[in-house]
């Protein structure tokens, strides 16, 4: 039984006896003072009596007139005169009177009172014994109104009572509750803090969880802060604080491969010419403070074509890549002239050169960085701020109708496929698998990554559609073998009003089933929709579905309200444990972001692991598991 109850309970056998006793004593006391007063009426009229029938020198006729006219007179019920032989001499009796109380009340409270009796006599001469009683019925009657009245001025102060303390038992109530919910958030990594009650001990226990709460909060956020200092150490550039040549060619090498990423951008190197001769000639610090104007600008151009990575190659070359861009020149002429603004303001002398290449997904990665360098080596013959392109490469060429009307067509014929592939713990045992979605766009046709269709589903709003169909699959799948799956929800379905709906009704046809649903939001698409996410992961909690981040890393101390949602695990993204075992900062880095994450009670998976060396080196970072071509498909 809950505390609460135990004190409404205490409070209402406390009211009950308490009212209980008043009630019995105050009916008592009444039923008491009525019988006491009939009797001594009884006495009373007795004594009066006998005295005026003693006067009456035992004429029969006159004590029978003084009796009759006593008895006519009053509320009497009998008044006896007997002899001293016990022989009745005079007797007037009336009827019981009807009682206006119920029965029951009469029989349970029946007033009694003793009858008057006196002794009747000539002179010393005794004639007889004089007895008088009363009708009880009007004290019955009295005794009655006074129960009813009684009861109900104690029916009214119970309901004050009950009243008051309501919100006494509510003063209580809720600091509790609020108690409770900092509790239960604190399960769920959020950190809330409640005002303090004025009750003193609540406040005490509140002041105390407060406390708990805000040091907890600290020691999260000092992990991230110490989490974020390794992620620059092991991924940036010192200098402009861009990512550094492996990081940024690992991100490069993950974009080409994914499943779910792009389909196609740009790629996009600059090179700021004759960095030696700008040292001798501005300084090492008026140098250095150039490199990081222009890393600003090139990350600033970058910004306007959406998602981006943008990294630092070497000294002296810069390098971006900028997924779903319709044309290559645009991004390219627009850094070269932001560039130029910039470099002439420090040296007319400076100047830069842009080369830049279409990529689409699967493409060699050493093809397409010669492609660009032969790009950038074109664009130095030129002169300065020369922009040279190659936009050779593979392209979407349907129009956003026609792409529409192919989408539209899998989804309702439901011409789709689960790809999976197992992620396992640190001891090979599969966790789930990940299931890609592949889409028949043709009648007949082959099966399509998502990373040749996602971007026109995001484009023509049919991401919603397709999500909700990979995740019917993948139920229907967990119907078949048990096994639990992972797909992949793109974050404009959370844009979509109707798609968590749509989805906790479709895990509510699967009961059984939902619990081994995995369902994963990128990183990014998350952050920029953190209260959709809350509300997803809410919802599918109810349904008993798991809900956690994709390709995670790059922002992950960004995302501290993000990790605050309740969410149950993390993937790591293959560029970011990409050659970890050759990198010791980069295994610093993953290890403090573990430790972080396992600290607010997250699961740690890694995407895209490719060698046994990598794997090794994630376990001995306290990874929960992994994914990705190290392991064998099952």
């Amino acid at each position: 039984m809950s505390l609460i109850r135990q004190v409404w309970l205490l409070l209402a056998l406390t009211l009950v006896l308490a009212f209980a006793a008043a009630f019995g004593i105050t009916i008592h006391s009444a039923r008491q003072y009525l019988e006491t007063q009939l009797a001594l009426k009884n006495n009373d009229t007795a004594q009066f009596l006998a005295l005026t029938l003693s006067q009456q020198k035992g004429d029969p006729t006159a004590m029978e007139l003084v009796i009759a006219s006593q008895f006519d007179t009053g509320y009497y019920e009998l008044v006896r005169l007997s002899g001293i032989d016990g022989k009745v001499l005079q007797e007037r009796r009336a009827d019981p009177k009807a009682s206006n109380a119920p029965g029951w009340f009469v029989h349970l409270l029946g007033i009694a009172p003793t009858p008057g009796s006196a002794q009747v006599s000539d002179g010393w001469k005794q004639i007889g014994r004089l007895e008088v009683r009363s009708h009880s019925s009007f004290a019955h009657d009295q005794l009655w109104k006074n129960t009813l009245r009684t009861a109900g001025l104690l029916a009214m102060l119970a309901v004050a009572l009950g009243t008051l303390a309501g919100f006494a038992v509510r003063r209580i109530r809720l600091p509790l509750q609020a108690t409770v919910q900092q509790a239960v958030a604190l399960t769920e990594r959020r950190f809330i803090t409640i005002s303090e009650p004025v009750v003193p001990e609540l406040r005490e226990v509140t002041r105390a969880m407060n406390t708990m709460v805000a040091r907890l909060k600290g020691m999260f956020d000092e992990q991230a802060a110490q989490v974020e200092q390794l992620r620059r150490q092991a991924n940036c550039d010192a200098l402009t604080g861009l990512s550094n040549r492996a990081h940024f060619m690992g991100r490069l090498k993950v974009m080409l491969g994914s499943e779910d990423g792009s389909a196609g951008g740009a790629i996009v190197l600059v090179r700021l010419a004759d960095l030696q001769g700008l040292n001798r000639k501005l300084g090492h610090a008026t140098t250095d403070r150039l490199l990081q104007e222009s890393a600003a600008a090139i990350v600033e151009s970058a910004r306007r074509a959406g998602s981006y990575e943008v990294g630092r190659l070497n000294g002296s070359d810069f390098a971006m890549v900028l997924p779903d861009v319709g044309s290559l020149r645009e991004p390219a002429v627009d850094v070269a002239a932001r560039l130029r603004n910039l470099l002439r303001s420090h040296d007319p002398t400076a100047n830069a050169v842009v080369g830049a290449v279409r990529w689409w997904h699967g493409a060699p990665m050493s093809s397409l960085l010669a492609a660009a360098d032969q790009a950038l080596a074109r664009a130095e013959t030129r002169g300065a701020y020369a922009v040279e392109l190659d936009d050779t490469g593979d392209g979407l060429v349907l129009g956003e109708d026609a792409w529409r009307a192919r989408l539209e067509g899998a989804v309702t014929e439901q011409r789709a496929q689960l790809v999976e592939f197992p992620l396992v713990d640190m001891h090979g045992a599969v966790v789930h698998r990940e299931c890609p979605l592949r889409l028949q766009l043709e009648d007949d046709g082959e099966m399509v990554p998502a990373a040749q269709w996602l971007p026109m589903a995001r484009r023509t709003q049919l991401t919603s559609r397709i999500d909700l169909l990979a995740s019917k699959l993948a139920l229907a799948a967990i119907a078949k073998d048990g096994m639990a799956r992972a797909v992949n929800i793109s974050p404009g379905s959370l844009t979509d009003s109707s798609f968590v709906p749509n989805l906790r009704a479709l895990l509510s046809a699967f009961t059984a089933e939902a619990p081994g649903l995995w369902l994963e939001v990128a990183e990014d698409g998350a952050l920029r929709n953190i209260e959709l996410v809350r509300e997803m992961v809410t919802q599918m909690h109810g349904c008993g579905a798991r809900v956690g981040l994709e390709h995670a890393g790059e922002r992950l101390t960004e995302a501290s309200g993000l990790l605050e949602v309740g969410l149950d695990f993390v993937k790591l993204d293959a560029s970011f444990v990409e050659g970890l075992s050759g990198d010791h900062a980069r295994r610093e880095h993953v290890a403090g972001a573990v430790r972080m994450l396992h600290g607010i009670g997250l699961k740690v998976y890694a995407e895209g692991v490719t060698s046994s060396d990598d794997a090794t080196a994630l376990a001995t970072c306290g990874l929960d598991g992994l994914t990705g071509p190290v392991v064998p498909a099952s």
